[in-house]
């Protein structure tokens, strides 16, 4: 029996705590663990998937909370490691207006930010998946992160795996410049690249043409999907084939942190169905509301029978 996942990503998961308020005011907090990566994990577990999540965690309590969540979550984390010299790192949430959040992070030297090429290897070793699904994130946190990143797409192309690049650019962890001089390397190995409209400039080559036409140079270029998140605009996927639009679903908005990996989630998991662009576009659409509509960052993530679930009436009761 096959050990090869739908789905193999890798990255960074920390401990996440979720004030009510200003965090200089004190008060409770929430714990529960956050990271974009296992976000679209959880997601596309929760849509019935076999999902690996290759990370690095401390050899503490915090770590084990992580691994504990994902694999309640029915992730496989027997790629996942543990540095004894190195903490899990630590994420706080801070509501500061009802739709501005400020995020913290302690992960400078944290053991995610220290994931090995060798882990890569072994998840891979396990086998082989048919999507593996990386982000902007990873690569940021430091060398090494950044190496096993490269490894997986070596990887990924010698076992003809196709691959999913969401840019999820974070500007307190590198610059434009220094984002764009890694990701543009990584294009020539991407099938699928996932970006807000204000991110693809990362991506682009420095040419006046492709400032003018983005979509078309990057599909030029090799990528085979370009899926343009717009936030409360929709999304819109480019292809060869054409392009196709899709406004956002209108939801009461609760907590947009963690929307639009469970968008990624969407769009990956009608990919893994074989459907086509409108029905991956549609579920992508759906689970992200999903997530606009709960708090936490994956804890509101659908299953496959709740996706029909936002087109019932208000006031629906299911009995």
């Amino acid at each position: 029996m096959s050990n090869a996942p739908d789905v193999l990503t890798l990255g960074e998961t920390m401990v996440a705590l979720r004030g009510n308020g200003p965090l200089k005011l004190g008060g409770s907090m929430e714990v529960s663990v956050a990271g974009a990566e296992s976000n679209v994990a959880i997601g596309l577990s929760r849509l019935g998937h076999a999902v690996r999540w290759a990370g690095a965690v401390g050899d503490d309590e915090a770590g084990e909370l992580v691994l504990r969540t994902l694999r309640a979550e029915g992730v496989d984390v027997g790629a996942a490691t543990r540095d004894p010299s190195a903490p899990t790192g630590l994420l706080l949430f801070e509501p500061r207006l009802p739709d501005v959040t400020r995020v913290h992070y302690y992960r400078a030297g944290s053991a995610g930010s220290r994931l090995t090429p060798d882990a890569v290897d072994a998840a891979f070793a396990a086998g082989a998946p048919r999507v593996l699904h990386l982000t902007g994130i990873t690569p940021a946190l430091g060398p090494s992160a950044a190496e096993a990143c490269r490894r997986a797409l070596g990887l990924a192309r010698d076992h003809g795996t196709q691959v999913c690049l969401d840019v999820n650019f974070r500007s307190r962890l590198w610059s434009c410049d220094e984002a764009s001089a890694e990701l543009r390397d990584w294009l020539p190995h991407v099938d699928v690249l996932i970006a807000s409209d204000d991110e693809l400039p990362l991506c682009l080559p420095p040419s006046p043409s492709s400032e003018t036409e983005p979509e078309k140079t990057l599909l030029a270029g090799g990528i085979r999907e370009l899926v343009v998140k717009l936030g409360s605009r929709g999304a819109t996927v480019h292809t060869a084939d054409g392009t196709l639009h899709s406004p956002a679903r209108q939801v009461h908005a609760v907590d947009a942190v963690g929307a639009g990996d469970a968008f990624v989630a969407g769009y990956l998991s009608a990919l893994l169905d074989g459907a086509d662009v409108a029905t991956r576009l549609d579920r992508a659409i759906t689970t992200g509301a999903f997530a606009v509509a709960s708090r936490g960052d994956w804890e509101g993530a659908p299953t496959r029978r709740e996706l029909t679930l936002l087109s019932a009436a208000a006031g629906t009761v299911v009995r």
